[in-house]
């Protein structure tokens, strides 16, 4: 694997016997506030047995580049800070990731806590009671301003830009779907937060690979913050423990071949002979379902298990549902940064121009063979490969 900006290897790590959810569920909204900070962090009874670390060794490998420079060096067990120290020099992009990790940490204590009846899903905010989606909206914003980093924002929720008082020279736009999935909470399944980081002050006009960072919170039996930067290689995950505290736990950089399948929009079978046929093959070749009905999941556990294919395909009825600037092109970021393969059935959605904040498309994630059978089955060709057809295109 060719790296460009830093190596990432493993030390050892021994983690709390305790489950990282337990304390973080005992918190008081109070108490996760965005001064959070790791040199806070201290042994309490209500955040359950401290961390414990396996010292560092004390070899310590360096690697260089063609041109002979350092390579910064990452370890599995660094916090979320001693991570983006050396993943960046950039201290505004460092300082919004931390914020971001900082409201993801509140959101996820607001989702375990929410009060769920009828329609909606919801828990306090100071003295006012919003759904979680709208709560969570809110967190993001208010973090986002509290970054200082952050020149414009946009929230799937309310698609419009917001000006968050940061700088256009050294500053950033973020636009994000504060809890992908919102409409499962009521059942308990895992739902997520998703984001995406571009340079300066513009969200039209960019692609997805114009982006410096995306991530995405996942809140489920674990909640993880998992990311990734442009100018470093992987996928990044990090696990909320006890102490309120991000923990780097594992990094992914190959997404291979496995036969699990997560299929989106499935109606449009109905009308789209081609993605019947797609997932006519995935049965026929006893591929194993794992669809959750949440976007974030489906594609996390992509990353997480590193192989796996997520498909949502529209039809002449069924429309593309997935929004580009806020869930496509982030988790497409996520994906690529990990070592797989994105496709809108031609392209991938990385270059794909956002002309408006409201763009669809259609979608797969997925490893390189995946992608190939995925453009080649609905579309007959491939721009991955050229020659023999894969499965079920053939």
């Amino acid at each position: 694997m060719e790296t460009g900006a830093i190596t990432c290897y493993a030390r050892g790590v021994v983690l709390p016997r305790v489950s990282s959810q337990h304390a973080t569920a005992l918190m008081s909204p109070s108490s996760i506030s965005p001064s959070f900070s790791s040199k806070s962090l201290k042994s309490s009874s209500i955040f359950g047995e401290s961390l414990r670390v396996v010292p560092r060794s004390s070899s310590s490998k360096v690697s260089k580049t063609k041109n002979s420079s350092l390579l910064t060096r990452c370890e599995i067990g660094d916090s979320l800070e001693e991570f983006l120290a050396k993943a960046t020099p950039d201290k505004g992009l460092r300082r919004v990731m931390i914020c971001m990790g900082e409201a993801l940490r509140t959101i996820a204590f607001k989702v375990r806590t929410a009060s769920c009846g009828g329609t909606a899903c919801v828990n306090s905010f100071g003295d006012e009671q919003l759904a979680v989606d709208m709560l969570a909206d809110k967190l993001l914003f208010d973090s986002l301003t509290h970054s200082h980093y952050c020149k414009y924002a946009c929230s799937e929720e309310v698609p419009e830009l917001q000006d968050m008082g940061g700088p256009v020279e050294g500053g950033f736009s973020v636009a994000f779907d504060p809890l992908d999935g919102s409409s499962i909470v009521d059942t308990n399944f895992t739902v997520g937060t998703i984001f995406g980081v571009w340079p300066g002050d513009k969200l039209t006009g960019v692609t997805g690979r114009d982006q410096v960072a995306a991530a995405m919170g996942i809140y489920g039996p674990r909640t993880t913050y998992v990311l990734a930067l442009k100018d470093i290689p992987g996928t990044h995950e990090f696990l909320l423990l006890d102490e309120g505290k991000w923990l780097h736990v594992k990094d992914t950089t190959e997404i291979g071949e496995g036969k699990m399948f997560s299929p989106g929009n499935l109606r449009a079978t109905f009308d789209n002979p081609d993605y019947d046929k797609l997932i006519n093959y995935y049965v026929k070749e006893k591929y194993t379902l794992r669809y959750t009905g949440g976007m974030v999941p489906d594609v996390n556990q992509i990353i997480v298990k590193e192989k796996g294919v997520f498909t949502n395909v529209i039809s002449p009825t069924s429309k593309a549902k997935l929004r580009l600037l806020f869930e496509v092109a982030p988790l497409g970021f996520l994906i690529e940064k990990a070592g797989g393969y994105s496709s809108d059935g031609h392209i991938s959605v990385l270059d794909k121009v956002i002309h408006n904040l409201d763009d669809r498309t259609q979608v797969a994630y997925g490893s390189k063979n995946e992608i190939i059978r995925f453009e080649e089955t609905l579309y007959g060709s491939s721009r991955l490969k050229s020659g023999v057809p894969v499965g079920a295109s053939a």
